[in-house]
């Protein structure tokens, strides 16, 4: 979570100003670090012993980029996380060093502008993207501007087969504490434990000020579970005993999570036995125990009856095989003496996937050329470029840094521009300054390989800070660049990156063509698409419900879908639109508190959009609590029906205050 840096109260300061010193907190990861121990540190040892000291460093940049992409996860989703910018980063190298060594200056230029086009355009797919975007970019400027002997091939292959050396470490090394279990699903067995505790954490904040905080956190912890159990995979389905205990635990949990949001949207305080029963299941995911008693909740109303429903559920899905967990008799009273559509659209959804649709080429390559790719492919085009022509009007021998450093501050994701530049600037100065230190004393190239090594485990905590991660990275490539044979470069290495500094944060304030925000305009168009999709498909059997109050007995394509295949599909669509409107909605919510946080010439730009983002997160809100509703009795109240035709003239009035494009048809119908 968040926190201020320098302990300076947020209020006090302006909100460019605030992220600024923002930093992340959380425990520290010690598997990480020692990764990053093991990582850029030996390779650079075997190549100062062969006397491949080249190819060494190539290898290192290799390994300390997929540092930086290693973030906690499952191993599946680390693979393409890591190696999908690796790939980008090899072909950045090659393209590189062969247009530097044929082409003159100009020429260059414009490849490299181009390339840069082409990268910011593809980075609006997602994080993954952006990171292949990125290190495309870093390693086309080093390829064309590292002074180096070996061919451009050799390069490629050597920066690949560091990346390969992480990825081999990732899925080899097991989590330490894990070893109890298949340390295999460490990553996953955390995802799916902490959306448990995240639907503990919501039960227990109903109806006090920080239900909507625990809301958000579940969407979190459900996003990072969903895609840790979704990774790629050689096998459609689940291949061993453990992913599919997994897979079918995180499924029972949604509906867990569908009962609590409807809870925490009646905004009456529930009791703290509530809770109880989630976080009894979040120790059993870690320990692999079965889940033992559970206390009931009260069954007194639609979001209770729902709760208890789940709970039972999932109690019989994690002591599948053994003795039927115990109830109170309250809870033996209510259960369902026949197969019910939540145990069956579980079962559908662990066993089918965890996502409604996969992605298209159509679909990416509408991302790709839309307003967000567009506006974001020019920006990086004309930061990369100018940094490029700026960097070979200097002739400096280490010209690469320029446009390397420019491309690193125009990253979106890494938060508003005027944050990037500030943190950029003071990480990069305080770098030099600790390797210009240690340059001074330390031995050569023992010395500078032990920083290498030292740098690499420091990476994965000093994520939590750009500053910081700027810091670190500096030592790591000047110790690099002494181990290649080239002169200590700290104080060049200072004037470069605020020179890229200046460049960026000019050309990132010029006028653009078309409207500014593209990127925050295109994520609340989908957001709002996925909205009325969630939207239209619970409505969609409203009045053909026969429920009779209990939970019990309730028929109709409102309720709990028809027969007994019907039922299960609704129930697994519907979840399945669920996550993806709340995916959505966190995705437009981080991009316009990035935008908010800019200057104010930029942040203008998205006014209103964060009125519309939480217009939209009250709507799937009041959506959920109205499924949960109907499933209990097959019909709506009419706080439910005026809540949501007030929802919607709501959504559309602001969607037009704040300038963006009509609503999906028959949005304020629906």
């Amino acid at each position: 979570m968040p926190r201020p840096f320098l302990g300076v109260p947020p209020t006090a300061l302006p909100p460019w100003l605030t992220h600024a010193l923002r930093a992340q907190r959380g425990p520290v990861p010690w598997n990480a670090v020692v990764r990053g121990v093991l990582a850029a540190g030996p390779l650079l040892v075997v190549a100062v012993l062969v006397g491949r000291e080249p190819l060494g460093v190539m290898a290192a940049l290799g390994a300390m980029f997929a540092g930086i992409n290693d973030r906690p996860g499952s191993r599946r989703t680390a693979v393409p996380r890591i190696g999908v910018p690796g790939l980008a980063g090899a072909a950045g190298i090659a393209v590189g060093t062969y247009a530097g060594e044929g082409l003159g200056a100009a020429p260059l230029t414009l490849t490299l502008t181009a390339l840069g086009l082409l990268a910011g355009a593809v980075s609006a797919v997602g994080p993954v993207a952006s990171g292949a975007g990125t290190q495309l970019l870093v390693a086309a400027a080093i390829g064309a501007g590292m002074p180096l002997p070996e061919p451009g091939w050799q390069r490629a292959l050597f920066f690949l087969a560091g990346t390969g050396w992480l990825i081999v470490l990732r899925l080899a090394l097991p989590t330490p504490g894990a070893l109890a279990n298949d340390f295999r699903f460490d990553g996953e067995r955390a995802g799916v434990a902490g959306v448990y505790d995240a639907i503990a954490e919501l039960l227990a904040a109903v109806g006090g000020e920080q239900a909507g905080g625990r809301r958000a956190a579940l969407t979190a912890a459900l996003d990072h579970a969903q895609d840790a159990l979704a990774g790629p995979r050689l096998r459609r389905y689940a291949s061993s005993a453990a992913e599919r205990r997994l897979r079918a635990q995180y499924a029972a949990a949604l509906p867990l999570a569908e009962a609590a949001t409807a809870l925490a949207w009646s905004g009456e305080a529930l009791p703290a036995r509530t809770a109880q029963g989630p976080r009894r299941l979040a120790v059993a995911v870690r320990t692999g125990e079965p889940c033992g008693p559970l206390p009931a909740p009260a069954r007194t109303v639609p979001g209770l009856r729902a709760l208890d429903d789940a709970l039972l559920h999932a109690a019989e899905t994690f002591d599948h095989g053994g003795p039927r967990p115990r109830r109170t008799a309250e809870s033996r009273t209510h259960a369902h003496p026949h197969p019910h559509p939540l145990g069956r659209g579980t079962e559908r959804t662990a066993r089918k996937g965890l996502h409604l649709r996969p992605l298209r080429a159509k679909a990416l390559l509408r991302t790709v050329t839309g307003t967000g790719g567009r506006e974001y492919g020019l920006r990086v085009a004309l930061c990369y470029g100018a940094a490029v022509a700026v960097a070979q009007a200097l002739h400096h021998v280490h010209w690469y840094w320029l446009p390397a450093t420019a491309v690193f501050l125009v990253k979106p994701d890494l938060g508003p521009l005027v944050s990037r530049v500030l943190n950029r600037a003071a990480g990069t100065v305080l770098g030099a300054l600790v390797f210009a230190g240690f340059a001074a004393v330390l031995p050569r190239p023992e010395g500078l390989v032990a920083l290498v090594a030292i740098s690499g485990a420091l990476i994965p905590v000093a994520t939590r800070h750009f500053a910081a991660q700027t810091a670190v990275v500096t030592v790591l490539v000047l110790a690099l660049v002494m181990v290649g044979g080239e002169p200590e470069a700290s104080w060049s290495r200072i004037g470069e990156t605020m020179l890229a500094c200046a460049i960026v944060l000019v050309v990132g304030h010029l006028p653009a063509p078309g409207q500014r925000g593209g990127n925050v305009r295109a994520r609340l168009a989908t957001a709002t698409d996925a909205a009325h999709a969630y939207l239209t498909h619970v409505l969609s059997g409203t009045g053909d419900g026969t429920g009779d109050g209990t939970g019990r007995g309730v028929e109709g394509p409102g309720a709990n879908g028809g027969d007994e295949g019907g039922g299960a599909d609704d129930r697994a669509t519907r979840w399945a639109l669920r996550r993806e409107a709340y995916r959505t909605l966190a995705e437009a919510r981080a991009a316009i508190d990035r935008s908010a946080a800019e200057l104010p010439t930029l942040a203008r730009h998205t006014a209103g959009t964060d009125e519309v983002a939480a217009t939209l997160e009250r709507l799937v809100d009041t959506t959920t609590a109205c499924a949960v509703h109907l499933d209990d009795t097959g019909r709506l109240t009419p706080r439910h029906t005026e809540r949501l035709a007030a929802l919607l003239d709501e959504l559309v009035d602001r969607r037009e205050y704040a300038g963006l494009a009509a609503s999906p048809a028959g949005l304020r119908s629906a």
